[in-house]
């Protein structure tokens, strides 16, 4: 073993790990410095996330909506694109569930219209991740910079659409009528959970039979890791390119798939509400695969759920410290997620 070089299985399950716990000992840290007993707060961060039905439904609602922006991230990144705009695509995404169930939500029956509001959650989302990936096929356009501006663009459609177009009758806030019965999806009682949540687990078993079981999925890794190569063997990088971010864009859309099928039940402004960005650490914790993207989307709907649950019970424990705690564990996990390597490499070989 080469130094720094970790077996697979210690790449993938050990070293993030180690990288969640130093994350949680900073936070402990802090914790103790503001006056709170550090083992309590897990303890409340834990019971808040898991400790009830309720706590269990929100923390999946939560995790739904990372694992459909991680796996927007993931699979464009497998292509070598860095997506950045997941909120944007997310935001444009729900307007087409919710144009489709203000269309037909009075002519179709459940079986039709739920179908057919996820498929317009995809075409609008793929739609809207396709320009910027037009822009860099054609134009040389960078992804990052396209994609972050159309969030912005996507933010200030919804803003002119609900105030001036889709706004309900005599309604003083901006958002839609309600969606009838076959627009809306069946939810847990007691929390939003609902059954957006198989979708996420079906997205998840479609993206690895997707990247790893077919040629396309092939040409789009082969074109990540060496373009060059990837055009020497055939691959057309410009369909390619297009490809992966309208995948991307689809799996984003989701989102509205699950806040407003699910929870809202009309359509509401700042509905992504960052799953957008928070997709990218998603995506980076999991390694870009769809387990590790499940596995750290219920990470992140734990430390949201339970976060709150703390913030609640715990006056010196605001908001914005739940926000830090998030922070420190997307920092481990991403920037400083080698830190650990040398010396754990060093440990593994004289165990080995």
């Amino acid at each position: 073993m080469s130094r720094g070089a970790l077996p697979g299985w210690a790449e993938v399950l050990l070293l993030p790990l180690i990288n969640i716990a130093l994350a949680f000992l900073v936070v402990g840290i802090i914790v103790r410095i503001i006056g709170v007993d550090p083992f309590h707060a897990l303890n409340r961060l834990i019971l808040g996330a898991i400790g009830s039905s309720e706590s269990v439904g929100y923390t999946l609602y939560y995790a739904t909506n990372f694992i459909f922006t991680g796996l927007a991230v993931a699979i464009a990144f497998h292509g070598g694109l860095f997506n950045i705009g997941g909120e944007g695509q997310a935001y444009v995404g729900g307007l087409g569930c919710g144009l489709a169930i203000l269309a037909f939500d009075k002519y179709l029956p459940g079986w039709l219209m739920v179908p057919l509001a996820i498929g317009a959650a995809a075409l609008f989302g793929a739609a809207w991740a396709a320009v910027p990936a037009w822009l860099q096929a054609w134009r040389g356009s960078h992804i990052v910079i396209t994609t972050i501006m159309f969030n912005f663009v996507a933010s200030a459609l919804m803003v002119y659409l609900l105030v001036n177009v889709l706004i309900a009758p005599g309604s003083m806030t901006p958002q839609s009528r309600g969606f009838g019965p076959t627009g809306q999806l069946p939810a847990l009682p007691g929390s939003p959970l609902n059954l957006s949540t198989f979708l996420a687990i079906a997205c998840c078993a479609a993206v690895w039979l997707f990247l790893w079981h077919t040629r396309w999925g092939y040409a789009l890794r082969a074109m990540g890791h060496n373009p060059e190569a990837a055009r020497y063997a055939g691959t057309d990088l410009r369909r390619m390119t297009m490809l992966g971010m309208c995948l991307s864009g689809a799996l984003a859309g989701f989102v509205g798939v699950n806040e407003l099928m699910g929870v809202h039940h009309r359509i509401v402004l700042d509905f992504p509400a960052g799953y957008g960005f928070a997709g990218i650490a998603v995506a980076l914790m999991g390694r870009n695969h769809p387990l590790g993207v499940a596995l750290a989307a219920l990470l992140f709907g734990a430390l949201q759920q339970g976060g709150a649950e703390l913030a609640f019970d715990e006056p010196a424990i605001t908001r914005e410290m739940v926000v830090v705690i998030q922070g420190l564990v997307i920092l481990f996990s991403g920037a400083l997620e080698q830190l650990p390597r040398p010396w754990l490499a060093l440990l593994l070989v004289r165990r080995g």
